[in-house]
């Protein structure tokens, strides 16, 4: 079962950035402009280093709630961690979220998003939730720059956790390690005696859970 922060929306409270035009490209986790198209439809952000974890947390799902400016709708929303908080952000406070400017809005009333906007940082509260992706498991893709020597791939989402601790490369009867390069993207040397077929074997980050899927 995914282990939930149990904070409460009355009594934890986290600053909320402002930033219509940023994080809408996939940022720091590297998931370029997909980040415009389903699951994530710009309903993403970015996260200070405790919630970016080196680039672990890339993927994972957050609730977040708005209700002390008179525009807060307080129905709470979700948003999946796709950049790294800029600046001061990143590491000046325990967690910090930078919304994209569509799940900003999202916070609002009806009508009532370009007002909320407009207070550019809120106090909200917080929760780590499961992801949602209806008939998707996993999806990722390769990096341009492999080759038969060297694989490299973006773990774009996963259901349920979404964080990864460990990813891995089967190969025949054994399981290779692949690395952690930056943001959501892991890789591997390989030998060119080594043939497809490939599998992959993702380990969440918080419950340790595993799962296997063919190339």
């Amino acid at each position: 079962m995914l282990q939930l922060f149990a904070l409460s929306v009355s009594t934890i409270k986290i600053k909320l950035k402002r930033t219509p035009n940023r994080h809408v490209d996939g940022g720091a986790c590297g998931y370029g402009n997909d980040v415009r198209t389903p699951p994530f439809s710009a309903m993403v952000s970015a996260g200070n280093g405790n919630i970016l974890k080196g680039g672990k947390g890339c993927g994972a799902c957050y609730q977040v709630k708005c209700k002390e400016n008179s525009a807060c709708s307080e129905i709470p929303i979700s948003v999946i961690i796709t950049d790294e908080c800029p600046g001061s952000y990143r590491n000046g406070t325990a967690f910090h979220f930078d919304l994209s400017g569509t799940a900003f809005g999202a916070l609002a009333k009806p009508g009532q998003a370009d007002l909320l906007r407009g207070a550019g940082i809120l106090n909200i509260g917080y929760k780590r939730v499961a992801c949602n992706y209806p008939q998707t498991t996993v999806a990722f893709k390769i990096d341009q720059g492999s080759n038969p020597s060297y694989f490299s791939r973006v773990i774009e989402f996963e259901n349920r956790e979404g964080g990864l601790g460990s990813v891995e490369l089967g190969i025949s009867d054994k399981w290779l390690p692949m690395k952690h390069s930056w943001g959501a993207n892991w890789k591997i040397e390989l030998s060119p005696q080594l043939k497809p077929p490939f599998f992959i074997r993702l380990t969440t980050l918080d419950s340790n859970k595993t799962l296997s899927q063919a190339l």
